[in-house]
């Protein structure tokens, strides 16, 4: 019995407490709905339309729904990578993600072309509709074109796009006209208005583009029916530079303050997918849940301005920082990636002559302040994704030159941290780099995290509103620094420990990270938190000794499965729009629609290999382990010997960062951000064991006999 229990206490324990990270998951209460009033619902849009063409001179209309109603940042994001305003309106009309600009993506949309058959009725048909409800059906977004039309008895279309729209998936428009009709308006619950584009950088063009549609908008005010809400909406990009764009909702239960939605849990940001049920929710119609993939919005009055100004001005900043964040974020990580391929290239010879053994050395030993330098390096290229994180302290991306304005913050940043972090551990022991910068990396990301995620939104070390995916919790490089500091800083913890109490050390470290990345109040990432659980298990499972065997993987994994398991159940007591990825699959699974989510994210993960400079970095790194650290003169097996808890750390580290990849579609982004901390830290630690490997320890004193005799 007490054999047993030695044997497999590591595995009791990490599971014990995965189990209790999963109160991580009580579900958030359920937010009261507003009560429907509307009698009728218009949605107005105007493709390209942006926060920083509203003014209160030039679009005066405008300006007066924004201050009367609830605004904030819409995100365009469609089944195709650009968004043109096709594509924009079939997604409002389906409620989910699609496609309708036909043909390849170009850096400018093409005009929007719809082939409409006009009836003596007043209504309408699209004859193409049946090739594109068929294009949209073979997509793994499942998108079903007319869905919104078919929530309701009657759609009346003013314009092209508004056509699109409001098509029922056999191609009927309830109520069509080319040009605004009052009578339209109250014709049908729902009504639904283009008012052209405005494209392009010439601010003067632009300006003219906005006073136009502001003085339709005008017109469609002036005509609107009692009881009705109208949405505002620029619904699409129409290049290649995503952007955040206008959505306003003004009318009963749209008061003044921030839109939300449960799509991206954050006031003042709404996606396109979000206005379809918004407009059904808002009639008091049954909103098809498997249908749609947003939530209904609402109105959120925490924290905007009274000054109308000043929220406007706080959206066309947001719409700002996200549009340079994807540019500045791609130079960031491919200079991260070339400049720690390089150091651990240069500090191959540091590695091959850092033994000292007793004796005349066969090699001039390397001199001190080179050592010292490299370690100062080392130490600068684990900081550098985490100063990256801090920089968006300062606002630099509204400087003139925002790229070099980021660079100048993030130097300043990381020389600080580095200076600290060189000073407290040049005299201490071998691991203490590794552990207290992963800690450091971790608790910055905690602090962002439970501070509201302010950092990683729009940030370069975080994710962007205008590409979509993620509004709030911890992102996919969060998420990297996170893991790094629950098995490395929970590693360097469990060294000071006994033997017998390293895998509880690790357990207990590793289950507050799974409660900071799956609370729904936190990071509200279930299934980086089920990835964390894999890799917390293998590593508390080896924190005492030996090496990852079949029976440990077997018996980590089991851990993992019940721990995924208690997620799903869980989730499946939410309210539907809150569930996290664990539980949507488990539904998608039941309802034999789980191909498609599997579709979906494999091609993520190919085409994010492809394209992410991390990909590099996670094969650089597998080739300097493999061909220089693992070597005999390379040190790394001498510090996984010396230190059992850094072994399973690191063996957990790799496990959880590819599970993680793979589940999210992010490939090796995950484990990609977690090398780019661990591995200098990594090589820093092999560098001082090797450099005291044949240290040895002073005899004792010997006693004179006389003392001996006496």
């Amino acid at each position: 019995m007490r054999h047993w229990l030695h044997r497999f206490a590591p595995v009791l324990l990490a599971l014990l407490a995965g189990l209790l990270g999963l109160v991580a998951l009580v579900p958030r209460p359920a937010a009261a709905p507003a009560a429907p009033t509307a009698d009728y619902v218009i949605v107005v849009g105007v493709a390209g339309l942006r926060w920083d063409d509203v003014t209160a001179a030039d679009t005066p209309a405008m300006w007066q729904l924004a201050q009367e109603g609830a605004i904030g940042a819409l995100s365009v994001r469609s089944a195709r990578r650009i968004t043109c305003a096709g594509d924009g309106w079939l997604t409002l009309g389906s409620g989910n993600f699609a496609v309708y600009t036909p043909g390849s993506v170009t850096p400018t949309c093409p005009h929007l072309n719809v082939t409409i058959d006009r009836d003596a009725n007043g209504g309408a048909s699209l004859p193409d509709e049946g090739d594109i409800v068929a294009r949209n059906r073979g997509l793994h977004w499942g998108a079903q074109p007319g869905a919104l039309a078919e929530g309701v008895r009657c759609t009346s279309a003013i314009g092209p796009g508004a056509a699109l729209a409001a098509a029922r998936p056999y191609g009927r428009v309830d109520r069509y006209s080319d040009n605004l009709d009052a009578g339209l308006l109250s014709a049908c619950a729902l009504s639904l208005v283009d008012l052209g584009e405005i494209a392009g950088d010439d601010p003067v063009a632009r300006a003219a583009d906005a006073h136009r549609a502001d003085a339709a908008l005008a017109d469609v005010l002036a005509a609107r029916p009692e009881h009705s809400v109208v949405i505002l909406a620029g619904l699409s990009d129409l290049d290649a530079t995503s952007r955040l764009h206008v959505a306003i909702a003004q009318g009963p239960g749209f008061t003044r303050g921030w839109l939300t939605s449960p799509s991206t849990s954050r006031p003042g940001y709404v996606q396109v997918v979000d206005l379809a049920p918004t407009a059904l929710a808002a009639l008091d119609r049954p909103v098809p849940g498997k249908l749609f993939a947003g939530g209904a919005a609402s109105t959120s009055d925490s924290g905007r301005p009274a000054d109308v100004t000043a929220a406007v001005s706080r959206l066309a900043d947001a719409d700002r920082e996200a549009s340079v964040q994807r540019r500045v974020g791609t130079n960031f990580f491919a200079t991260l990636v070339v400049a720690e391929l390089a150091l651990f290239v240069s500090v191959v010879p540091l590695l091959r002559r850092a033994r000292r053994p007793p004796g005349p050395l066969p090699f001039r030993p390397v001199p001190g302040p080179v050592v010292r330098a490299a370690e100062v390096l080392l130490i600068a290229a684990s900081l550098a994704v985490p100063a990256a994180l801090v920089a968006d302290l300062l606002p630099w991306w509204r400087w003139a030159r925002p790229g070099l304005g980021f660079a100048g913050v993030t130097l300043a940043v990381l020389a600080v941290a580095t200076f600290a972090v060189a000073y407290v551990t040049a005299r201490s022991r071998a691991i203490a780099p590794l552990g207290g910068v992963s800690a450091l990396a971790a608790l910055a990301v905690t602090f962002d995290v439970l501070t509201g995620s302010r950092l990683q939104l729009n940030g370069v070390a975080g994710y962007s509103a205008a590409v979509g995916g993620r509004y709030a919790g911890v992102g996919v490089i969060g998420l990297g620094l996170l893991v790094t500091g629950a098995l490395l800083g929970g590693a360097a913890m469990a060294q000071r420990f006994d033997r017998r109490w390293r895998p509880f050390v690790m357990a207990l470290i590793g289950a507050v990270g799974m409660i900071v990345i799956g609370s729904p109040y936190l990071g509200a990432d279930a299934s980086g938190a089920v990835a964390l659980t894999l890799g917390v298990c293998v590593a508390a499972a080896m924190a005492v000794g030996g090496w990852l065997t079949i029976t440990r993987l077997v018996w980590a994994a089991g851990a993992a499965l019940v721990v995924t398991a208690g997620f799903a159940v869980l989730d499946l007591f939410r309210p539907e729009e809150q569930r996290s990825s664990v539980g949507r699959l488990l539904v998608r699974t039941q309802d034999g629609t789980a191909g498609y989510i599997a579709r979906r994210i494999a091609e993520a993960d190919v085409v994010t290999t492809v394209t992410s400079p991390l990909t590099v970095l996670v094969l650089g790194s597998v080739l300097f382990a493999t061909f220089v650290l693992l070597r005999d003169w390379g040190g790394l097996r001498r510090l996984l010997g010396v230190f059992p808890p850094v072994r399973g750390a690191l063996s957990g580290l790799v496990l959880a960062g590819l599970l993680a990849g793979i589940i999210e579609g992010v490939s090796f982004n995950v484990l990609g951000a977690a090398l780019a901390t661990a591995l200098p830290l990594t090589v820093l630690s092999c560098l001082r064991v090797l450099d005291h490997a044949d240290d040895r320890s002073q005899p004792p004193p010997r006693i004179p006999e006389s003392a001996l005799e006496s």
